[in-house]
């Protein structure tokens, strides 16, 4: 049995071998003699690839330079120059802005009359010229005065000659290295790349030629091509470039075997000769095949162990393509989720500011016959109508989705307002939660920045709506804010905003990936709370854009605390002094750093202030003044107070003061839901957190005269604009019937344009300053914003620099600069915003 085991191990071991042996020898043989057509394929296949790269990158780069032509031309036509001095200096700046070396009128005669440069020449005019009197573009070559060969670009155009005539095109040069650079040509070791004309002349040649015409170096170096004279495969090449057919062929030359391939270049009369010598390649799969030959006769007698060490090898290899095609599942499903992370996160976020105008409009509609109230719920719904349209442009930005990038808009921003804001907006989720909400202000001295709003609005929900979910009913939820030094000098001020809650907290590890995208702790304290784990990745993305920085502070059961840090640029606004009469002033508040900041504010507006931390101590402070006959002129009660609320300590300390003195509430809360309650116990108004120095000046300056606001509201709106004539150029009926009543209450007398052409008519006829400024739609018939624009600064009138303002639903980032760009000065975007109008216009008109 063991012999007979042997004898076939042995056996099987000789046949294995034999058979292998066999195998290998027979594919050798089988290689060596069909290398030739595998290199003829492989080279096939690479010269195809090469032609297709090479030709289209031409053609894009040709299709970029005349369009850049195309846009001289349109961007200065023949009829807009004040002269034929200052149209041939315009056209020559911009030309050599954008690098052309030459340009010139091409006339119908083919003559050429010079803008800029010395002179051109064409190599071949009669196709050039033929192509310019059809009106196609075309790329040609030719020569300057120099005797240099140059690259000539023609594109149709209608401009007046110097000798009365009008040219067919405008034609530009560039070095013709420019191809060269361009297409990369001296760069492939194993091509040599030619661009020749029809009749063989060279327009580029490759680096191993150095005669002026491709058909006399083939008749000058070769007598005989793959057995044949070498005019017939000139003869055959004519011929497809005359059909502008693909030429391809395999030619031998002597011993050696080299691949021709020939394709038509567009936008010209030209073609591209690719030459590929096989000799390289030959050698190589000759090479190939002796190795073959020789491995099967040395690796005979360790057939098993090869066998053996590919099956480990392969099974290596295998396990590789696993892992990578796990890697790059990984990949395609992320980048597949990226797309719709901005979308997903947006629509996590636009709940928030829907949930504050849906409630609102609910308790609008209830109260519709309280005017104090609907104007407060109308407010609340302005405030979140205004971040919600700032998500939505987002949303509709869809290149930040595919790019995965974010861009900021910076702008003027008020502290105060975007505080005012996220109040309003958070209060109705923390109501719902039965959730004790509160502002804290310190030491905040510059209110107006420059920062995106729209974004700071962003990190400040996602927090706060963090907080609101992950905190049980009666948690609490803090919001502070103060500043300092900024090391960024004197110009910009350090803001500290830090956003603390007592809810569930987190994990140490999972705080080390809170700001990962998708990321959401597993705990079976957070499975029923809905969220995309996005918001914390969008939220560092934009304070890391900002340049900012973000800690957490967390712990289970013990609430999270975010600080973030940005150094925000100061903003020059010129204010009214801040200064209030030398008031005595009571401060009520449980928070004893509020009360301290609160104080020093209104110091810093000329009042005298003391402050107490519980309703006791106040009423106790009322008593002993009103005893010793100096009683406060005013007093801020918090409404939530340790012991007494502030609604019981106001109670309480009108019995002792009477109804003399005003007691106003300070709180985060709805005015709204404690308000019969607070007039019931003598409250006379209420100041909402946070108490910025200029919140309390504004609060408080009704109390030195009650037709304060009135009056001031008068001058904000009739009298700046009373008799300031507006040319309103709109072409929608509703919009302009919008525009027409909410600007006309502003005092300004209104004049519609319906285009942009009947806007430019209107002003030329009317008087030198009758206009005091123009609000410009952008997208209307016959003429856009942007011409009509244009066409005004470009009149000679005394008042054309009047102020023109885009006034347009077009709001991204791209249109701004273009509307600045055509010369109007600034950008309204539409939903009208009547104060950012009334505030362009104050800014621009004189």
């Amino acid at each position: 049995m063991k012999n007979e085991t042997t004898r076939f191990l042995k056996t099987s071991l000789i046949l294995v071998l034999t058979l292998c042996v066999v195998t290998f020898t027979g594919l050798a043989v089988i290689m060596n003699r069909k290398s030739s057509d595998t290199i003829s394929r492989v080279g096939l296949t690479y010269m195809e690839g090469m032609s297709q790269q090479v030709s289209q990158h031409f053609a894009t780069t040709m299709k970029l330079r005349l369009e850049q032509m195309e846009a001289l031309v349109e961007m200065i036509p023949p009829d807009t120059a004040a002269s034929m001095d200052s149209l041939r200096e315009e056209l020559s700046y911009n030309a050599r802005i954008r690098g052309f070396v030459e340009l010139a009128f091409y006339s119908q005669d083919g003559n050429f009359e010079m803008i800029c440069g010395d002179g051109v020449k064409l190599a071949d005019p009669p196709p050039f010229l033929q192509s310019m009197r059809n009106g196609e573009e075309k790329v040609a070559v030719g020569t300057d005065n120099e005797g240099n060969r140059i690259l000539l670009l023609g594109v149709p155009s209608q401009y007046p000659m110097s000798d009365g005539e009008v040219c067919i095109a405008l034609v530009a040069a560039l070095p013709i290295d420019y191809i060269r650079d361009t297409l990369a040509l001296e760069t492939n070791d194993l091509v040599n790349l030619h661009i020749i004309r029809q009749d063989g002349s060279m327009v580029i040649r490759g680096s191993d030629v150095f005669r002026e015409s491709y058909f006399d170096r083939i008749r000058a170096e070769f007598s005989t091509i793959s057995g044949a004279d070498a005019e017939a495969y000139l003869s055959e090449l004519q011929e497809a470039m005359s059909k502008n057919e693909i030429y391809s062929n395999v030619l031998e030359i002597g011993r050696d075997r080299s691949h021709v391939y020939c394709t038509s270049l567009p936008y010209s009369e030209w073609y591209l000769v690719m030459v590929m010598p096989y000799g390289q390649l030959s050698e190589m799969v000759t090479d190939l095949s002796s190795q073959w030959i020789w491995m099967v006769l040395g690796a005979c007698g360790l057939i098993l162990a090869a066998l053996m060490l590919l099956f480990w090898k392969y099974f290596r290899l295998m396990h590789q393509q696993m892992v990578a095609l796990e890697e790059a599942r990984e990949s395609a499903e992320h980048a597949n989720k990226a797309k719709s992370e901005f979308l997903s996160n947006m629509s996590h976020d636009i709940r928030t500011p829907m949930n504050a105008i849906v409630g609102m409009t609910a308790i609008a509609t209830a109260n519709i016959d309280n005017p104090q109230q609907l104007q407060n719920c109308l407010k609340k719904i302005a405030l979140s109508s205004k971040h919600l349209l700032g998500l939505i442009n987002d949303v509709l930005d869809m290149s930040k989705i595919e790019s995965g990038k974010m861009t900021l808009n910076m702008d003027q921003v008020s502290l105060r307002e975007v505080m005012d804001s996220i109040v309003s907006i958070i209060q109705p989720q923390v109501k719902a939660k039965k959730q004790h909400f509160d502002v804290f202000i310190h030491d905040i001295s510059t209110e107006n920045v420059y920062c995106d709003s729209v974004r700071l609005n962003q990190v400040l929900l996602n927090f706060l709506s963090n907080a609101v979910k992950f905190t049980p009913e009666d948690g609490s939820i803090q919001v502070a804010l103060y500043e300092e030094e900024s090391p960024k000098g004197d110009k910009y001020v350090r803001i500290h905003l830090q956003v603390k809650d007592s809810g569930i907290g987190m994990s140490e590890e999972f705080q080390k990936k809170v700001f990962e995208s998708f990321v959401r702790e597993d705990n079976t304290r957070v499975h029923k709370t809905e969220g995309t784990g996005l918001g914390m990745a969008i939220t560092k993305y934009i304070v890391d854009a900002m340049g900012g920085t973000i800690a957490v502070n967390s712990a289970p059961g013990k609430g999270t605390e975010f600080h973030v840090t940005l150094d925000m640029e100061k903003a020059e606004l010129q204010e009214m002094d801040m200064v209030l009469p030398n008031w005595n002033m009571l401060v009520v508040d449980d928070d004893k750093q509020l009360c301290e900041s609160t104080v020093a504010s209104l110091e810093s507006i000329g009042v005298n202030a003391e402050w107490a931390l519980d309703g006791e101590s106040a009423v106790e402070m009322v008593k002993k003044r009103h005893c010793q006959h100096d009683d406060y002129q005013i007093i801020l009660l918090d409404w939530k107070l340790p012991g007494i609320d502030g609604i019981e300590t106001a109670r309480r300390i009108r019995k002792h003061t009477g109804d003399d003195v005003p007691l106003l509430l300070i709180s985060a809360y709805d005015w709204s839901e404690i308000e019969e309650n607070a007039r019931g116990a003598g409250i006379s108004g209420f100041i909402s957190k946070p108490l910025f120095k200029s919140t309390l000046f504004y609060g408080l300056k009704k109390f030195v005269d009650p037709l304060w606001q009135a009056q001031e509201d008068t001058l904000e709106s009739s009298e700046h604009f009373s008799g300031r004539h507006i040319l309103l150029a709109e072409d929608n009926d509703l919009n302009w019937e919008i525009a027409e009543e909410l600007l006309s209450d502003l005092g300004l007398e209104l004049q519609r344009a319906e285009n942009g052409q009947e806007c430019v008519e209107l002003f030329q006829k009317s008087p030198l300053g009758f206009y005091d400024a123009i609000l410009m739609d952008i997208r209307m018939p016959v003429m856009t914003g942007y011409q009509a624009s244009e066409a005004i600064r470009a009149l000679e009138r005394s008042d054309s620099n009047l102020p023109i303002i885009a006034m347009t639903a077009d709001a991204f980032s791209e249109d701004i600069k273009k509307c600045l760009d055509s010369g109007m000065n600034a950008h309204v975007a539409k939903p009208i915003d009547v104060d950012e109008v009334a505030h362009l216009l104050k800014k621009y008109m004189k």
